[in-house]
């Protein structure tokens, strides 16, 4: 990977570490990341339009680096990448009041983008789908996973209902504005996750702060405290504040590290600790619902609500 890199960039690279998914390696005492591009190409040009955009606006973000024929893209054993060079203080740290600030520095104007991700329950269905059928074809011998995953099913099949049921009842408003998120927000929230173009999307403000929230809860941040801060300093609706509870109760932080187990980046065992907090959660997700409905009377989850 060291040649294929040093032609392609026309670099001079010495070591190139492989993280399984991605490559890093520094060159003029600068780190830089390879990565698989998982987006499409016509999403790739919205990036750059954004990343752009948000320079002008006074919010740097991630370089993209063109390769030495002047495109982002370069094809290497049949894998598209794209070069990435961080900014500096990669570290650094983003709270609620920060995302929500600079999350709605840039609004979604028109909905014909292709960075558009509003579509929760369609998005959630097929993802269900899909995984019920790889784990039929694919994990017999994953004994942590299966003994697991129909409980976690059964949440997202929750939150699918749960979201379609406030579609039918409420109408996004001028209020719920869809503005820039991100397809993943973990917990510590840094700048080399948070600025990285090829995380953005646009979704409504409510995304990033309850993928933060789910994420600081497993983390062992003080997650009921980062759900408080938001209702007290934002004006949410009462169809927001619904789909942020949908999204608090979908278990992406589970389906996220089985889809690595199921690819083989990762070892079944990194669910145990999830699942072992699967009871706490729940205590979790209903003291949300308890702090929400002193803002507005969002509907409730019958199961949930009266867990004792």
């Amino acid at each position: 990977m060291k040649d294929i890199i040093n032609f392609y960039y026309n670099f001079n690279v010495i070591n190139v570490e492989d993280w399984q998914d991605f490559y890093t390696f520094f060159y003029n005492e600068e780190k830089f990341y390879l990565v698989p591009l998982k987006r499409s190409i016509e999403e790739l040009i919205d990036l750059v339009n954004i990343s752009k955009e948000l320079k002008l606006k006074g919010f740097d973000c991630h370089d993209l680096i063109l390769n030495r024929y002047g495109k982002l893209v370069t094809n290497i054993y049949e894998i598209n990448y794209v070069l990435i060079k961080p900014l500096k203080d990669a570290y650094k740290e983003f709270e609620i009041s920060d995302m929500i600030k600079i999350n709605n520095s840039l609004i979604l104007k028109t909905q014909k983008s292709n960075l558009y991700r509003n579509y929760w329950a369609k998005l959630w269905s097929d993802k269900v789908d899909y995984f019920e059928y790889q784990i039929h074809e694919l994990g017999k011998n994953k004994n942590v996973v299966l003994d697991s995953f129909s409980y976690y099913v059964g949440l997202a099949e929750n939150a699918i209902s749960y979201v379609n049921a406030t579609n039918e009842k409420y109408k996004k408003s001028a209020f719920d504005r869809i503005c820039l998120s991100h397809r993943r927000i973990n917990y510590p929230n840094y700048k080399l996750n948070y600025f990285n173009p090829l995380n953005f999307v646009f979704d409504l403000e409510v995304r990033d702060i309850a993928e933060y929230i789910k994420s600081s809860f497993f983390a062992g941040g003080d997650a009921l405290n980062y759900l408080k801060e938001t209702l007290k300093i934002t004006k949410l609706s009462i169809y927001s504040l619904q789909l942020l509870f949908a999204r608090l109760l979908y278990p992406s932080y589970y389906f996220d590290i089985y889809e690595k187990v199921m690819n083989n980046l990762t070892e079944e065992e990194k669910l145990i600790g999830i699942i072992e907090k699967a009871n706490e959660y729940e205590d979790f997700l209903k003291d949300c619902y308890f702090e929400i409905i002193k803002v507005a009377p969002i509907e409730s989850i019958y199961w949930l609500i009266n867990k004792k």
